[in-house]
């Protein structure tokens, strides 16, 4: 038996090519995914872990996310990479699990083992589903969690030897080593067995988004990693013991699941220079636009116009939580925000990095941060962004990742052939009876 591998910190990106998705449309002679190869390219030259694509269910009129599908676009990035992995953000709410099955799988086939799903349970979209109101948090997660038993029993269906290899060199299918699963139950009924060979990876590595109350039951009973909004260590380490203290109750091992954090940075060669671009971008920020934002990090309903920049927020204008229907653990962390008397002007300001966590300053300084999450144990993969732009490149390449290889926090090339293996990440045991909500 092999050593176990020390722990390092796995890496991300965003796959690109969103802010010009739309410029790129228009010009006949290039794709809208330029930008991301070029990106893809880049960050696999860089040993990123990663690409990461987010995903929304609606049209968004500021461009910013949701501009291409994520499955078909890291499909596409596949075939020009052969190394890194590819994480598609996709919801449980509005497909089914039998289509999920079969789309990741392919695209674990057709990227060699590179295969991970961001499952999100959608705050928004369901106008577009015939969906009527968008169902509660808590039914929104029972059915992703059976959803997940019922893909992970599809990928789970082929059993070792399946498909051999015959005295012709051809394919071989032993059909009594491929089962049904006669799923039957409160949102779906599937006999299978899925209908694609068997995956590189088995299973494709499952990362689950969402912090309330129920996401965060079901990161700890099914999710590899957890895709977070953890603005400061605090919270950091508040979330990750709630989280692996459920996971340890249910006989998950240590260490599970892995918290991922998306890092704002600002770079500067200097302290100074970092602040002062942090101030030249506070200092350009739209208040009045601003208003509007920090309402949908309250949960949406909230009228903040009539409301003077630098008083507090009332507590009659704070929403419940556990009333609001979307993005609870986002509103969580700004309602607490509110409550310790931060201004309405000191809320916007925070509420342009949608509660993720942000931090300015040298390379060297950032390091430190990103090293103190880390060896407090709340941090276990990083997205970082900025390698499209030549500057933000060079702060990321050749100052932070090139810093934190030299502290040993950061591996310095690919460790395995598939997206599992480069994260560090066993499978279950095959006969491991569903964790079920």
């Amino acid at each position: 038996m092999s050593a176990k591998q020390p722990r390092t910190l796995k890496t991300v990106t965003g796959a690109g090519g969103v802010s010009e998705t739309y410029d790129l449309a228009i010009d006949p002679t290039r794709s809208t995914l330029d930008t991301a190869v070029r990106v893809a390219k880049l960050a696999e030259a860089a040993r990123f872990d990663a690409l990461f694509t987010a995903d929304l269910l609606r049209f968004d009129a500021q461009g910013a996310i949701g501009s291409q599908e994520p499955l078909v676009f890291v499909s596409a990035l596949s075939q020009v990479t052969s190394r890194i992995g590819l994480i598609a953000t996709v919801s449980s709410t509005f497909h089914h699990p039998f289509n999920l099955a079969r789309l990741f799988g392919t695209l674990d086939h057709v990227s060699n083992g590179r295969a991970a799903w961001n499952l999100v349970t959608s705050s928004v979209g369901e106008e577009n589903f015939g969906a009527g109101e968008l169902p509660s948090p808590e039914e929104r997660y029972a059915r992703a969690a059976e959803t997940l038993d019922v893909v992970n029993a599809l990928w789970d269906s082929w059993e070792p030897g399946a498909l051999t290899v015959g005295a012709d060199g051809k394919a071989v299918l032993h059909r009594d080593r491929v089962h049904p699963i006669h799923h039957s139950g409160r949102f779906f009924s599937v006999t299978g067995p899925l209908n694609i060979p068997p995956l590189a990876q088995r299973r494709p590595v499952q990362i689950q988004a969402g912090q309330s109350a129920a996401g965060t039951a079901l990161g700890a009973r099914y999710a590899e990693i957890v895709f977070t909004s953890l603005p400061t260590l605090d919270h950091a380490l508040d979330f990750t013991r709630k989280i692996r203290d459920q996971a340890r109750t249910l006989g998950r091992g240590d260490g599970l699941p892995l918290i991922f954090s998306s890092l704002h940075a600002t770079y500067g060669a200097t302290e100074a220079e970092a602040k002062r671009l942090v101030r030249e971008r506070r200092e350009s920020i739209d208040f009045e636009r601003g208003r509007a934002q920090l309402a949908d990090m309250l949960g949406g309903g909230v009228d903040l116009s009539e409301l003077p920049l630098d008083a507090a927020l009332p507590e009659s204008l704070l929403p419940d939580v556990a009333a609001v229907n979307r993005r609870r653990g986002r509103v969580d962390i700004f309602t607490g925000y509110a409550r310790q008397g931060h201004t309405l002007r000191e809320l916007i300001i925070a509420a342009q990095d949608t509660g993720h966590w942000a931090a300015a300053g040298t390379p060297e300084q950032l390091a430190d941060a990103v090293e103190e999450r880390f060896r407090a144990g709340v941090l276990d993969v990083i997205s970082l962004g900025g390698l499209g732009d030549p500057r933000e490149h060079d702060f990321v390449v050749n100052g932070l990742l090139h810093e934190l290889r030299r502290r040993k926090i950061v591996a310095a090339d690919y460790t395995g052939t598939t997206l599992r293996e480069n994260l560090g990440l066993e499978l279950p045991a095959r006969d491991a009876a569903p964790l079920r909500v």
